[in-house]
């Protein structure tokens, strides 16, 4: 099982990033999506989740309006467009899978750091 991100680096106040997630070794199409992030010093925070179908998307009252989540099955891949990106957004970004029927299972990435700054 793999979950790869990338897509991350250094942005201006106000640029925009995009995160991908590659997925193997699993049935993506069986399982949830969802991004999370860790700001230096600071616990795991909950950012963003999709369905399995994709037709269900759900966010941080932090990141409404400003990130979109979305999926494409067909290529095992999960993508978070950020926009309007804030030093606060800075974080190391994990990418998580979680069974569809088994909510305890659940697979993280590596990581993909976010820096913003000026």
């Amino acid at each position: 099982v793999q979950l790869v991100e990338s897509g991350g680096g250094l942005v201006q106040p106000g640029g925009f990033l995009r995160l991908s997630c590659a997925a193997s070794g699993f049935t993506f199409s069986s399982h949830y999506m969802g991004w999370v992030r860790q700001a230096p010093g600071k616990g795991l925070e909950w950012v963003s989740e999709i369905n399995s179908g994709g037709g269900s998307t759900y966010y941080a009252d932090f990141v409404k309006g400003r990130f979109t989540i979305s999926r494409d099955n067909a290529k095992n891949t999960v993508y978070l467009q950020m926009n309007s990106l804030q030093p606060e957004d800075t974080a190391v970004y994990y990418c998580k899978a979680v069974h569809l029927l088994v909510p305890s299972k659940i697979y993280w990435g590596q990581g993909t750091q976010v820096t913003v700054s000026s």
